[in-house]
């Protein structure tokens, strides 16, 4: 009789389980983050009813955000690569290119940081009052970046501020076709080089090889900030005076100083779970091959396109070369390589959901035309 009053236990004991012992460790783990998380929010619902204070607070969110969730894309190789080097030389490498980078910027286009990027249909009017949802996206992108989800910054912020819908979908046929020009180039490319890489990249690199490292993550640094620094920039005005560059370029050096110093954060597992990247070598094509399709579309127009898009466009024909030409060394397994695809697709494919979804709850111009649309 005991035997049969235990049978429904297994069920109701594992949901329980699950509830008591999962969602506690979560919540102990996670327990600084989430607090503050929440200490976020009750800020943004402090400030973001004047213009000034929820300016500032949404530039400082988004520039410690976007940059964090991307840094996989730029810094990311560079930091797997030069793991074991000291945490504030990377910093000052890469902040110093930064620095240089928007200072060039904001001179030859009189004030503007983001390269013309805000001047595209759509975004070329600096917001004067923000909902809470404007001020609260860069909030929800450190949740999703805390969940190592490769999410396109560029979608989740720019959306937010899109005075039409022609804007958003201007950027989306852009990054669309930044995905796939990057996914045909990396096949290409690692197609024809990964026998000879397997031949000559044995063991250990060469000290020059650390130096066309640098040069190639700092230029390919450079060439993202040309294309996303409109991410941060967003919340300010389009043309900064002395004053509001001073701040801008500040505290995004700082910021970056904390995400050198966590080494990429969680998001960084994105990098180091690909193949053969911790070489200084390959990551150094990686690099490359990246910075030229970035300054390729840099050229074609003013509109902001997803680099995050790109990325994953890139580490995805790479992964699916090495696969099908290389499994016996550091390709993986066709399935896996498939499944990895598929994730990355599908994480940035959820970020572009919230970010219309976020565009549609603030914009009632954008949400009539989505309506109108399927209509």
């Amino acid at each position: 009789m005991a035997e049969v009053n235990r049978n429904p236990e297994p069920r109701t004991s594992l949901f329980q389980s699950f509830r008591a012992s999962g969602l506690n460790d979560i919540i102990r783990k996670e327990r600084t983050f989430l607090i503050f998380i929440g200490l976020s929010f009750f800020i943004v619902g402090v400030v973001f009813q004047n213009p000034m204070l929820a300016m500032w607070v949404g530039f400082m969110f988004a520039g410690y955000s976007a940059i964090a969730n991307d840094s996989i894309q730029t810094i990311g190789t560079f930091l797997a690569s030069n793991s074991k080097r000291p945490w504030w030389v990377l910093w000052l490498f890469i902040g110093g290119i930064f620095l240089v980078t928007v200072t060039y910027s904001w001179i030859t286009f009189d004030g503007d940081v983001s390269y013309q990027r805000l001047t595209s249909k759509g975004f070329s009017e600096a917001p004067t009052s923000f909902s809470f949802l404007q001020v609260a996206a860069p909030v929800f992108l450190l949740i999703i970046t805390r969940l190592r989800m490769p999410v396109s910054t560029t979608f989740m912020l720019l959306s937010c501020f899109s005075t039409d819908l022609d804007g958003i979908q201007d950027m989306l046929v852009k990054s669309m076709g930044g995905y796939f020009v990057a996914f045909a180039t990396a096949i290409i490319v690692w197609s024809m080089l990964s026998r000879m890489m397997r031949q000559w990249f044995v063991g250990e690199a060469k000290w020059y090889w650390t130096v066309f490292q640098w040069i190639s993550s700092g230029a390919l640094w450079s060439v993202w900030l040309m294309q996303d620094a409109a991410n941060i920039a967003v919340y300010l005005p389009r043309a900064l005076n002395p004053a509001e560059f001073a701040g801008f370029a500040s505290f995004t050096f700082l910021g970056l100083g904390i995400l050198f110093y966590l080494k990429g954060d969680r998001i960084q597992q994105i990098v180091t779970e690909k193949s053969f990247i911790t070489d200084t070598r390959p990551a150094t094509i990686i690099d490359m091959v990246y910075a030229f399709i970035l300054y390729y579309f840099k050229t074609v127009s003013v509109v902001p396109m997803s680099t995050t898009w790109v990325f994953i466009g890139l580490l995805a024909g790479r992964e699916l070369a090495m696969s099908l030409t290389d499994q016996d060394g550091h390709g993986k397994p066709f399935r896996k390589t498939f499944l990895l695809i598929l994730r990355d697709i599908s994480y940035a494919g959820i970020g572009l959901i919230v970010s219309i979804a976020l565009a549609m709850s603030i914009n009632p111009l954008i949400r009539a035309e989505i309506f109108g649309y399927f209509r």
